[in-house]
C-alpha cells in the first residue's frame, strides 16, 4: 500500500486539504515528511489548531437555546435548530464529521512517524503521548456525535463510524461498531498514560494533553461507558493535580477562561461568536438558575428586553474542554451510582459552595443532606446544566441520561424532538456520505 507520508510535506502546517474522492479530502503534496522534534511538534499544532467547533452546533439540538429570528445568520442554522436532518437548507453548517478526521490524521502522523524519527526523549514521550489523547478524545467526539450512545447491551452490533489509524489512502473506510471505537479511544488513553510525563502545562501552552488532561478525557468516557468506578478513579487522579475551584462569592470571573484556577485543556470555543449574536437563553435554561442566589446567573446572562443573551464563550481567552468543576460533578455522580452517598453529598457541597450566596449555600446543604440517590442524582445533573451551560456538555448528557423530549419555536411553528428520538443521534454530513458511500 502507497503511504500518503511519502508525499506530503508535514512541516509547520504545509498539508492542503481540498475536495477528492476520498472520505479525508486530502491532496498530497510536496515530497518529503517530518524529521526533527520541532518539525513533529509543529504538526501536532496544526491538528490542535484545526480542532472544529462542533459542540457549538450541538448546542442549537439542546433546550439551551432559542433563535433571534431577525439575525441575518439564522438560515445558517435554522435546520439544526428544528432537528431538520435528512434534507436541510443547502447553507446549513454541517457538523464536522470530516475536520475531525483531519485532526485524527496529524495525530497519525505524529503516532506513526515520530516513533520511528525521534531518538528516545522525555520530549518525544510527551508529544507522541499528547497525540495518542488527541486522537482518543477526537473519535469520543465522533461516536458520540454520529452513533447511538454507548450501551453495553447493544455496543458490539451499534454501528460507529470509521476507524484510521494508518496513513493510507488505499484503505476501505467502513464504520466500526461502538464498541470497536470505545476500546480504540481506551486503548489510546492507556498509550497516552505510558508517555505523557507532564502533569500540566503551563498557561498559553494548556490546549495541549497533560497528565491532568488526559485523566479528564479517562474520565468522561467511561462515565459515558456507565463505568462509574473507572470514572470515578480517573476523576481522583486528575483532582490529586489540579483541585481548585472559582470562588464566585469572592469573584465574579468565567472559570472557563484558559488562565482560571479550574483550566485543565483549553481547547475548544463551544459557544462561537457568530451563533452568539444568532441566539437567546432558553426560557428553560434561564428557569433552572435562582436568579437571585445562584452567582452564575449575573455572569452568565445579561437582560435583552424580555429575553436573556448569554455572556459566556465566543472568545479565545474561553477555550476550554475540560476544567475541575466536571471533576467535582462526574466524581459526585459516580459516587451516587456506586451508593457511596456520603462521598457524593461531600463532593458536591464542596463545589456548590463556590456556586450561591452563603445563604443559600446553608439551605443546599441541609436539602442535599437529607435527599436519597435518585434524588442526589437528578440535583448533580442539575448542576451540570447550570454550570456548563453552553459548554458543548449538554447534548452528550442528554444522550447519555434521559434523551428528554424538548420542543423548539422557530417561525411560529413548534417542532419537537420526542423522547429516545433517533434524531438524538446526528446522520452523517451528505457530503461525507457522498465521498463515502460505506457510511
Amino acid at each position: 500500500m502507497k503511504k500518503i507520508s511519502k508525499y506530503i510535506l508535514l512541516f509547520v502546517a504545509a498539508i492542503a486539504v481540498t475536495s477528492c474522492d476520498d472520505y479525508l479530502d486530502i491532496t498530497p503534496v510536496g515530497r518529503v515528511i517530518p524529521e526533527t522534534q520541532e518539525q513533529f511538534r509543529a504538526v501536532l499544532t496544526t491538528g490542535y489548531s484545526k480542532y472544529p467547533e462542533h459542540k457549538a452546533l450541538t448546542t442549537l439540538r439542546t433546550d439551551e437555546l432559542t433563535m433571534d429570528e431577525f439575525n441575518e445568520d439564522v438560515n445558517i442554522y435554522k435546520d439544526i435548530f428544528i432537528w431538520k436532518d435528512s434534507n436541510p437548507d443547502r447553507i446549513t453548517r454541517d457538523f464536522q464529521y470530516q475536520d475531525l478526521y483531519n485532526v485524527i490524521f496529524y495525530t497519525n502522523v505524529v503516532i506513526n512517524e515520530a516513533s520511528k524519527k525521534l531518538a528516545a526523549s522525555e520530549e518525544k514521550n510527551q508529544l507522541i503521548g499528547e497525540a495518542y489523547a488527541l486522537r482518543a478524545m477526537a473519535y469520543f467526539d465522533l461516536v458520540n456525535l454520529f452513533a447511538k450512545p454507548y450501551n453495553a447491551a447493544t455496543a458490539a452490533s451499534d454501528k460507529g463510524v470509521p476507524l484510521v489509524l494508518e496513513i493510507d489512502l488505499e484503505q476501505v473506510f467502513v464504520p466500526q461498531s461502538v464498541e470497536v471505537i470505545y476500546n480504540q479511544i481506551i486503548t489510546d488513553t492507556q498509550e497516552a498514560e505510558k508517555l505523557i510525563n507532564l502533569n500540566s502545562q503551563p498557561k498559553g501552552l494548556n490546549y495541549r494533553f497533560s497528565k491532568v488532561a488526559l485523566f479528564s478525557l479517562e474520565s468522561r468516557v467511561y462515565l459515558h461507558q456507565q463505568q462509574w468506578q473507572k470514572s470515578l478513579d480517573a476523576a481522583n487522579k486528575a483532582l490529586a493535580i489540579n483541585n481548585n475551584l472559582v470562588d464566585l462569592k469572592a469573584a465574579s470571573v468565567f472559570a472557563t477562561k484558559y488562565d482560571s484556577k479550574e483550566s485543565i485543556l483549553a481547547l475548544e470555543d463551544a459557544y462561537i461568536n457568530r451563533l452568539k449574536g444568532a441566539s437567546y437563553a432558553s426560557p428553560e435554561l434561564i428557569a433552572a438558575y435562582s436568579r437571585t442566589t445562584d452567582l452564575r446567573f449575573p455572569l452568565y446572562f445579561l437582560a435583552s428586553g424580555s429575553r436573556f443573551r448569554i455572556q459566556k464563550g465566543g472568545n479565545d481567552d474561553q477555550k476550554c474542554s475540560f476544567r475541575t468543576s466536571e471533576l467535582y460533578l462526574t466524581k459526585a455522580e459516580t459516587a451516587a451510582k456506586l451508593n457511596n452517598l456520603g462521598d457524593a453529598k461531600t463532593t458536591l457541597l464542596s463545589f456548590i459552595k463556590n456556586r450561591y450566596t452563603a445563604a443559600a449555600y446553608a439551605q443546599l446543604e441541609s436539602d442535599v443532606n437529607a435527599m436519597n440517590e435518585a434524588d442526589l442524582t437528578n440535583f448533580i445533573l442539575a448542576e451540570r446544566q447550570r454550570e456548563f451551560a453552553v459548554e458543548g456538555q449538554r447534548w452528550f448528557d442528554l444522550r447519555r441520561t434521559s434523551q428528554k423530549q424538548i420542543v423548539h419555536k422557530f417561525g411560529g411553528e413548534d417542532y419537537t424532538l420526542i423522547q429516545n428520538d433517533p434524531r438524538y443521534t446526528i446522520i452523517y454530513p451528505a457530503s461525507a456520505r457522498l465521498n463515502n458511500p460505506n457510511l
